[in-house]
């Protein structure tokens, strides 16, 4: 409507309101604060933040990502939970650039809303920040946009940008993997943020509540779990193993049949064995209600399994008992084999 007084629109007479756009940086600037780190030269509130690449590095090759939550937003949304998709959002990205043995820098978030609520904003962003913490990565920028009309009340959407880098020397690219290496796999949290729209077809076939009992816990609870972020554990492996870390798959969308294949070379395939480890009640309950056969489960869940890590057979007990002592469930999941004729790269068996 027409400002009445001056006769003139405003920008919150056509749906933005610039106020709360304030109150939400006032907000952030704090949750921001606790997650800086050496490097940080200008963050939230200027045009663009400013990071200085680490000394330390001879050789520093920077390492982008960039990633959303998907359809677990929906969930979100639905069940008024927006606590922990920050860490999803974090999660996503610096567990991507870390499987090239990169260390995150630093990160920046997109949030774009139709209209704004501080207090929801406010929460997505506090989880967020806890991710960088987790992370050990800067918040140090990002944006939030209000635009009447694009979403519904009460949806918003999110992307996140992740920076890192490696010393060029240590570059992990899996072109050392050969035939008779081992496969751990470091255990999920959950679902992580990957098959939510199969995971949110399967909860309405099931008429699924967020309240119901799912092994001791509130499925809500279960399904919601924020992704783990592996950086800090991996690096510290990282630099006590080296290069006896040949290859890292992040298991995200596309699951272990599709991710897997991406750090090896033509010719290996990755032979894991069903039997390895336990699939978590979450999958084992999601199958089981959606009927979904184990190559469709393999190929859009991670079914318990976050991280691949390929080492030579000789030093895998010594790499996860490293990553055991720092808090990893560890597993040996199979075998690095010759790829047969017309065959998988990712053989589950």
């Amino acid at each position: 409507m027409i400002n009445k007084q001056s006769g003139s629109l405003t920008y919150r007479d056509a749906g933005v309101d610039i106020d709360a756009g304030d109150a939400l940086v006032d907000r952030i600037k704090p949750l921001a604060a606790k997650t800086m780190r050496a490097g940080v030269m200008a963050g939230i509130g200027g045009f663009g933040a400013l990071f200085e690449v680490p000394k330390r590095l001879k050789e520093p090759v920077l390492v982008s990502g960039t990633d959303g939550v998907g359809t677990k937003l929906r969930l979100a949304f639905e069940w008024n939970r927006h606590n922990t998709v920050g860490i999803d959002l974090v999660a996503m990205s610096v567990n991507d650039i870390l499987v090239q043995g990169a260390e995150p820098l630093f990160f920046l978030d997109y949030f774009a809303c139709g209209k704004l609520s501080v207090d929801t904003a406010a929460s997505v962003v506090g989880g967020i920040a806890n991710g960088c913490e987790q992370a050990g990565c800067a918040l140090i920028g990002g944006e939030t946009a209000e635009m009447p009309g694009m979403y519904p009340d009460g949806e918003y959407d999110l992307a996140g940008f992740a920076v890192g880098a490696v010393e060029k020397s240590r570059i992990i690219d899996g072109k050392s993997i050969v035939v008779g290496d081992a496969v751990l796999g470091l255990a999920s949290s959950g679902a992580h943020s990957n098959g939510f729209s199969l995971l949110r077809k399967i909860l309405s076939h099931a008429n699924a509540k967020p309240d119901q009992d799912l092994g001791g816990r509130p499925l809500g609870d279960v399904v919601m779990e924020p992704t783990r972020i592996y950086v800090k554990s991996l690096l510290a492996a990282l630099n006590e193993h080296g290069a006896a870390i040949k290859g890292l798959a992040h298991i995200t969308g596309g699951g272990l049949l599709d991710n897997v294949p991406r750090i090896l070379q033509p010719g290996l395939a990755a032979q894991l064995h069903r039997d390895a480890w336990n699939m978590p009640e979450l999958f084992s309950w999601l199958q089981k209600k959606g009927g979904v056969a184990d190559t469709e489960m393999h190929r859009v869940f991670n079914c318990g399994i976050g991280m691949v890590i390929v080492v030579p057979a000789a030093r895998a007990d010594a790499v996860a008992a490293s990553l055991a002592a720092l808090g990893e469930q560890v597993y040996r999941l199979g075998e690095i084999i010759e790829q047969a004729a017309g065959a998988a790269q990712t053989v589950v068996i």
